[in-house]
């Protein structure tokens, strides 16, 4: 039987070559037929599998290839084509890998977010999600009294921002910071009560929270440590026209205060920290005021430049977004940026936003070209904003520069002689000018939080 059986093997092979071969010669070659069609159907039974599985292939540790987006697979890669080379992990937590470790256990090193392992040609990972901002100003005691007010505003229109009190124009700070060096100044008045309850409500209903930090305006701090404070040359302290002391922005004691204020209000999960009165006074006297020796060094713009470079840098890592409020006129005038130390460009260059002050009555007549800008507030704003791409448009493309995000004028300047009352038409004519020039985000200024609903569209 068995030799019937082999001859049934070759019956084939034997006729092909019946031409004289010998049996010897035949079954050699008979041998590597088989071999290569053994073969074809090895690589037709590989690329089958491969195309019916869908899978992209690599080699894991040991060499071997694994099918990558198949769901039963336990393994993890590095997904080579992904611009943050993120960890890839089985979704099922605690499952073994067919070397019986843990997955979780096995990839430590790839579950958390590593600064060194998520760099990119040295490039940090930012993982921040930024928000397309329409916001309002609201002060500390607004939030409290005028809360859901505040709220159905932002529930039925537009607004999806809210920019809250954290350290005020007084330089008091809104709300408990667990933070020694804050408690040793004594500045904290608790107004928001509630603060954590109050943010777990924004992040509810969807609205972007943003600190308000008054830099180098806070008379509190001023008048208690006058070592810290502005002074007149004779030593006396300097008193803007208000008759309010200001911190010297050359004292790097003061930074330390203003970026340990703003990492709480961080922790406490506000999403952008925003520093406003991050400048000089305008004050009369100013030009007679005694900065100390490093003035002799530095201009004001290049210390006004130094401190936003080093609080972007140490709050960036936080996962918060920074910007800073500038007056609209140093857009354009250089002796403005030299009196208040607002370097436009060179700001945009270290901030995530930057948010000038473009309210129409803030122009004097003849400005831009516009007679009385508090009457063309659609006018105004677009020469403005104009004015502003095209400044930022000296920062080399590819470059970092920050997104414009201007505040607008929802109050009526009664104080001018050529203004107009101020309501919802005169809102949208600055809101529309916004749009003309190319930018999205805008915020809203009214000192005592009423806004013109009849301005926004609604949600």
């Amino acid at each position: 039987m068995r030799k019937k059986k082999n001859k049934g093997i070759y019956i084939g092979y034997e006729k092909s070559y019946r031409g004289g071969a010998r049996k010897q010669g035949s079954t050699f070659f008979a041998v590597i037929v088989v071999f290569i069609l053994a073969g074809l159907i090895g690589v037709v039974t590989y690329y089958a599998v491969r195309i019916n599985a869908g899978g992209e292939y690599s080699l894991n540790k040991e060499g071997m290839d694994v099918v990558h987006n198949n769901p039963n697979d336990e393994l993890t890669r590095i997904d080579e084509n992904t611009e943050s080379d993120s960890w890839y992990v089985d979704v099922s937590v605690g499952n073994k890998t067919d070397k019986g470790k843990d997955v979780e256990a096995n990839n430590e090193k790839g579950s958390h977010i590593d600064e060194e392992e998520n760099n990119l040609d040295g490039l940090e990972l930012d993982n921040r999600i930024p928000v397309e901002a329409k916001g309002i100003y609201v002060t500390s005691r607004a939030i409290m009294d005028k809360r859901d007010q505040l709220l159905e505003l932002a529930d039925t229109t537009e607004i999806n921002a809210m920019v809250i009190d954290v350290k005020d124009d007084n330089g008091r700070i809104t709300f408990s910071m667990d933070s020694e060096k804050i408690k040793e100044v004594g500045s904290t008045t608790n107004t928001i009560s509630d603060i954590e309850d109050l943010l777990k409500l924004l992040k509810e209903k969807e609205i972007y929270p943003i600190a308000r930090i008054v830099a180098f305006k806070d008379p509190y701090l001023a008048e208690k440590r006058h070592d810290l404070a502005i002074k007149n040359k004779d030593g006396s302290l300097y008193r803007d026209n208000n008759g309010e002391c200001w911190i010297n922005p050359y004292e790097k004691e003061v930074w330390d205060y203003l970026i340990e204020v703003s990492t709480k209000a961080a922790e406490i999960g506000f999403m952008e920290i925003q520093f406003d009165y991050i400048r000089f006074s305008t004050g009369k006297g100013m030009s007679e005021a005694y900065f100390g020796p490093l003035a002799e060094e530095k201009s004001k713009e290049d210390i006004i430049i130094e401190f936003t470079k080093q609080a972007y840098d140490r709050l960036k890592p936080l996962g918060v977004f920074v910007s800073a409020d500038v007056y609209g006129t140093i857009i354009s005038s250089s002796i403005d940026a030299g009196l208040v130390g607002q370097n436009y460009v060179e700001m945009a260059r270290y901030l995530d936003y930057i948010c000038p002050m473009v309210y129409p009555s803030h122009f004097g007549e003849g400005n831009y070209g516009v007679d009385y800008p508090d009457l063309e507030p659609y006018k105004i704003i677009r020469k403005v904003m104009t004015a502003s791409k095209n400044k930022l448009d000296e920062i080399p493309e590819g470059e970092h520069r920050a997104i414009v995000r201007p505040w607008l004028q929802d109050f009526t300047a009664s104080w001018i002689k050529n203004h107009q009352v101020y309501g919802g038409d005169q809102l949208r004519e600055q809101i529309s000018a916004v749009y003309s020039v190319g930018y999205r985000e805008w915020i809203l200024w009214n000192a005592a939080c009423n806004y013109s609903e009849d301005g926004l569209y609604n949600d």
